[in-house]
């Protein structure tokens, strides 16, 4: 049999060696030029409509949701003069159905005066606006977090001439939410309304309650942060990791759940209707005496950790949309301050 002399085997080893060569030269030079970050595509503005009151209402393209996303914007007075952001999040029903910050409160009026680019996701209802593990059979595919804290901020202020300040508020559901997001992105929100939230997660109550409030909206908490003994679930605690709000303006607030003086047949959001009258002073009362719980709780663990924070503690008040813009207005100076603007 032939075999295969040295100078030829000398020859394919060069051969190959030249091959190989090439071939690292080409994977060098795709990973110069498709980095981490450019692999994926960014958040674009995929239409732009006006919206109510003056609001404008986006469609925005996520890779991360893999879905057209919608976002309600309240423009800045002025464009041309850098100004902050300021990011509200709806609770559990996601904005939709009435419950958003545009349906049930002022905020476009009391922002009219003030040179901020105010922005409102519509979605994320039961979500916690978190990056779930797993796509949910009911919730489906959930990447909020992703969205929130990498897609959305750099669109926003390439649209809307933002100079990178950012606020971020949220109620109930996303009271919660947004001070998980604070400790996700640090440095990204220079101040953080949480209002009617519950910031102890991965104990037994306030794990029962997440999980209570996504099943209502049909999901299963699992599919975020996985069974009832997963890391996970200690991780994403705001109470457990509130050392890491250090350096965040914050300002929390949670009422007793006793009637207050927005709690009758005349009220807000009530309008004469006796049976939303009922559920008010009723289930909204149960839900704000427990976020009360958690407040306080929080209250004190921020104190023993020396990290200052403007907690407002009425002593009526249910877990209701006139309560929060309330809030909304009297945080509105910590933000103020914060964003170092008017």
């Amino acid at each position: 049999m032939g075999g295969v002399t040295g100078r030829q085997a000398t020859a394919g080893r060069g051969t190959t060696g030249a091959v190989g060569a090439v071939v690292v030269l080409l994977l060098a030079a795709l990973a110069a030029t498709v980095s981490p970050a450019s692999a994926q595509s960014a958040a674009t503005i995929a239409s732009e409509r006006p919206g109510v009151r003056g609001t404008l209402a986006l469609t925005v393209a996520s890779p991360a949701m893999r879905a057209p996303m919608r976002v309600d914007v309240i423009p800045p007075r002025d464009p041309s003069v850098p100004h902050p952001t300021v990011y509200l999040l709806n609770g559990a029903q996601g904005g939709l159905n009435g419950s958003s910050w545009l349906d049930q409160t002022d905020v476009v009026d009391f922002f009219a005066g003030k040179n901020a680019t105010v922005v409102i996701p519509v979605g994320g209802q039961a979500s916690y606006f978190a990056d779930w593990r797993a796509d949910d059979p009911v919730l489906g595919h959930q990447k909020w977090a992703t969205f929130l804290t990498k897609e959305l901020p750099p669109l926003m202020d390439a649209r809307f001439g933002g100079d990178g300040r950012n606020a971020l508020a949220g109620i109930s559901m996303a009271g919660t939410s947004v001070l998980q997001l604070a400790i996700e992105a640090p440095g990204l929100y220079r101040a953080v309304g949480s209002y009617s939230g519950c910031a102890q997660t991965s104990d037994l109550v306030g794990q029962a309650y997440v999980r209570l409030t996504v099943a209502r909206g049909g999901g299963n908490a699992d599919n975020m942060y996985g069974p009832v003994d997963d890391p996970a679930w200690v991780r994403n605690d705001p109470y457990v990791n509130a050392e890491k709000l250090r350096g965040t303006a914050l300002y929390i607030s949670a009422a007793t759940g006793a009637p207050g003086p927005y709690d009758r047949i005349d009220g807000p959001g009530i309008d004469g209707n006796v049976a939303e009258l009922v559920s008010r002073i009723g289930v909204g009362a149960v839900i704000e005496s427990s976020v009360r719980r958690c407040t306080v709780a929080l209250q004190a663990k921020l104190d023993r950790l020396g990290i200052p924070a403007t907690f407002s503690l009425p002593p009526a008040g249910t877990h209701s949309w006139p309560y929060w813009q309330d809030s909304l207005h009297r945080s509105w100076p910590l933000f103020a301050r914060a964003l170092a603007t008017g």
